[in-house]
Order: C-alpha cells, then sequence, then structure tokens
C-alpha cells in the first residue's frame, strides 16, 4: 500500500476561546531532520505557550505534549498523520493561551481540529523509498553499464577506480533486485554486487 508525503509545508490557524492554535505540517526525511525543523519552529515562535508535535518519518515516530496534559496533544496529532497515510511529516501546532481553560477533552479536540485544518488542502505526493546498489564491473563494461544508468535515470552515488569500476547507483528500492539481473545480463555474469540500503526517501 502507497504511503504520501506532502509537496511541500502547510499550515492554518484556528482561535479557540481565545487560545491561538497554529497548525503546521512539515515534509521531513527522518527525525534529525524533523528535529531540525522543530527547533526552527520553536525560534519562529519564542511567546509561545506550547509546541506540540508528533512524526512519522519511515518507521521512526515520536511525539511530544510539551506540558499540556498527558495524551491531550501529540497523540491525537500523530492520529491525524495515521488517519491520512502520511510518512515523512513533522506535524506541530504552536499554541498561545488565552486565559480560558479547554479542559481535556477540549484539547483533544482543538489540537486535532488545528492540525487537520492545515492538511485540509495539503498536497500528498506518494513517498518512495530509495536504495542504493553498489556494483563492481570490469573496465571493458563501464560504457555499457553507464548508457544503461541514462536510458534508466538511475542516480550515480559514488564511483572509485582500482583493479576494477566500483559504483554506487541509488534508485526506488523496488527497482533494487531487477536491476542486479539486468546488469548481470549486460556484463554477461562478471557484474558483483554489494547491497546497502540507503534511507526511505522522495
Amino acid at each position: 500500500m502507497p504511503t504520501f508525503t506532502l509537496a511541500g509545508p502547510i499550515s492554518a490557524e484556528l482561535e479557540i476561546r481565545k487560545s491561538r492554535f497554529i497548525g503546521h505540517a512539515i515534509p521531513v526525511v527522518d527525525r534529525d531532520a524533523a528535529m531540525q525543523a522543530l527547533r526552527l519552529l520553536r525560534d519562529a515562535h519564542p511567546g509561545a505557550t506550547h509546541v506540540c508535535w508528533a512524526l512519522l518519518a519511515g518507521g521512526q515516530s515520536g511525539m511530544s505534549d510539551d506540558g499540556e496534559p498527558s495524551g491531550t496533544a501529540g497523540r491525537p496529532i500523530l492520529e491525524v498523520l495515521r488517519h491520512h497515510d502520511l510518512d515523512g511529516v513533522l506535524a506541530a501546532v504552536v499554541r498561545y493561551y488565552g486565559g480560558v481553560k479547554l479542559g481535556a477533552g477540549g484539547l483533544v479536540r482543538a489540537y486535532t481540529d488545528a492540525i487537520a485544518s492545515a492538511l485540509q488542502h495539503a498536497q500528498r505526493v506518494e513517498r518512495i523509498a530509495y536504495g542504493l546498489l553498489t556494483i563492481e564491473i570490469d573496465y571493458a563494461d563501464e560504457a555499457r553499464v553507464r548508457r544503461w544508468m541514462e536510458q534508466e535515470a538511475v542516480e550515480l552515488v559514488d564511483s572509485r577506480y582500482g583493479m576494477s569500476v566500483q559504483l554506487v547507483l541509488r534508485m526506488p528500492a523496488t527497482k533494487c533486485d531487477a536491476a542486479r539481473g539486468t546488469l548481470r545480463d549486460l556484463t554477461q555474469g562478471r557484474a558483483g554486487f554489494e547491497r546497502s540500503d540507503g534511507g526511505a526517501d522522495r
């Protein structure tokens, strides 16, 4: 089943009983990128009472209520991401407290609504997992392999020249197995492979 990420960052603001809730949904590659985006968000809103968030990114998930009562912010935000089949997305809600307490149920609704309204008009794009394939070939086979790479729009990540030629190729993970077979045929069985997986990316 395909998963989706966002074409770009998107935000929406709601005012609920004098509190401002600003929902942000930001496409990210992994947890590190999400933490960096979160830092930028906190820097942009130094006066915010809470910055609550949830993350889904290639098997890495996380959430924080950032001082709100436990379970009233991070989890509802995470559920909205899951409901939209999103991955590789940091969802954060910046809250400026307006002096009126919302109660646990009110908070859950407010955080859910803030992120849901940000995602309402978001453009989703299919998220593709990429893999790296390391191939070792003879010098005589290099031109043939490079022609194949051009035709298939395969990205060359690294190349090393020694007794043989070693190329590191990046392509959708689902195509790695077929590529091995094709490259073996192209080189009449001379190609050798070493597999290293890249992270999930768009």
